[in-house]
């Protein structure tokens, strides 16, 4: 993952930079994998603890099920297409993809052949947070 030492108006920014760096060498970005579609409102609340459980292993949680449903309709299958195909495009930049819980769905199964295609490291964890298995 690369990082850009000029800034938004394209002016050289090297305290950015540095300091971006710094950040992106000490945490890795991790990608959040759960449930969604169903019971949304507590698969909503189980991700949000999931990406707490991740920042406090000192990563950084990408969770797009949490930010994509905001603008895009989950009902809508194109639109779901969709947020399922930015997720990917997210997850290419992600340094491991983290599984929660013991049932794998549709989406989930989708990430998880991504990361295992361009050889994302992919960790299990219960819905507890407690790991289950080794990386894979």
């Amino acid at each position: 993952m690369g990082i850009n030492s000029y800034n938004h108006e394209g002016y050289l920014d090297l305290t950015a930079y540095e300091a971006l760096k710094n950040i992106e060498k000490h945490r890795k970005l991790v990608f959040i994998c759960s449930p969604f579609a169903g019971d949304i409102e507590g698969n909503t609340e189980r991700a949000r603890r999931y990406g707490r459980f991740a920042v406090t292993r000192n990563a950084i949680p990408i969770i797009p099920h949490l930010m994509y449903p905001q603008f895009l309709c989950e009902d809508d299958p194109e639109e779901r297409e969709l947020g399922i195909s930015m997720g990917l495009v997210l997850l290419s930049k992600c340094h491991e993809l983290w599984v929660f819980g013991s049932k794998v769905t549709s989406g989930m199964a989708v990430e998880i052949e991504k990361a295992k295609s361009i050889n994302i490291p992919i960790r299990y964890f219960n819905t507890h947070c407690i790991p289950v298995g080794g990386m894979k």
